[in-house]
C-alpha cells in the first residue's frame, strides 16, 4: 500500500497493518513465543533494535509507549503547552537511548499486559484521528508546533509505519527460530 496521503487512508492502513500484526501474533507457536529473539548472528541485522528487544512483549511495549508519544504530544499541544513529540532531553540523534528508557521501564510488564496495553492505545491514536480532518492531518503549517511536516505523517509513523516494522522483526524471529 502506498503512502497515506487522505485521513482515509491512513485509517485504512493503520486498521490493515494492526490487523495483521494481530494476526501474526495469534499465529505464533509456543515455541516462536517463548523463544527469546536473537538476531545477533545475522551480520545485517546493526540497528540498536535488532539487539534491544528479546520478545514480543517487548516490540508490543515499542509501539505502546510511542502511541503514547503521539497522544501526549497532541493533548498537550493542542491544549497550548508546547511540549517537543520526543520524550524532554531527547532528540532525533538519541531517540535510540529513549527506546533504551521504553524497554527498561516495561521490563516487570507481561505479554498479556503488553497486548493489552498495545490495543488499547492503538484505539486512542485511531479515535484522535477521527476527531481530526484531511486538512488538519496532511496539509503543512495547520499546526505550528509539528514544524515542516504534516501531522498525518507522525501518525502514520506510529502506526502503519511501525506495525509494519514490528511484523518484520516477528518474521524474522520465527525465520530464525524455524530455521528457514
Amino acid at each position: 500500500m502506498a503512502r497515506p496521503q487522505t485521513k482515509n487512508d491512513l485509517i485504512e492502513a493503520a486498521n490493515l497493518n494492526y490487523d495483521k500484526l494481530l494476526k501474526l501474533i495469534e499465529s505464533m507457536t509456543e515455541i516462536e513465543l517463548n523463544t527469546e529473539f536473537d538476531f545477533s548472528l545475522d551480520p545485517k541485522k546493526k540497528e540498536a533494535h535488532w539487539g534491544r528487544d528479546k520478545n514480543l512483549r517487548d516490540v508490543l511495549i515499542h509501539l505502546h509507549e510511542w502511541h503514547n508519544l503521539m497522544l501526549e504530544w497532541v493533548d498537550n499541544n493542542k491544549a497550548g503547552v508546547f511540549k517537543p513529540f520526543l520524550m524532554e532531553g531527547y532528540n532525533w540523534k538519541t531517540y535510540g537511548d529513549m527506546n533504551i528508557v521504553f524497554w527498561e521501564r516495561n521490563q516487570a510488564v507481561s505479554m498479556d499486559e503488553a497486548l493489552e496495553q498495545f490495543k488499547e492505545s492503538h484505539e486512542k491514536i485511531m479515535a484522535l484521528i477521527q476527531t481530526m480532518s484531511n486538512e488538519e492531518l496532511f496539509q503543512k503549517n495547520v499546526y505550528g508546533w509539528v514544524g515542516g511536516s504534516t501531522i498525518g505523517s507522525y501518525f502514520i509513523s506510529v502506526t502503519s509505519s511501525h506495525y509494519d516494522w514490528a511484523m518484520k522483526k516477528i518474521k524474522a524471529h520465527r525465520k530464525m527460530v524455524n530455521g528457514k
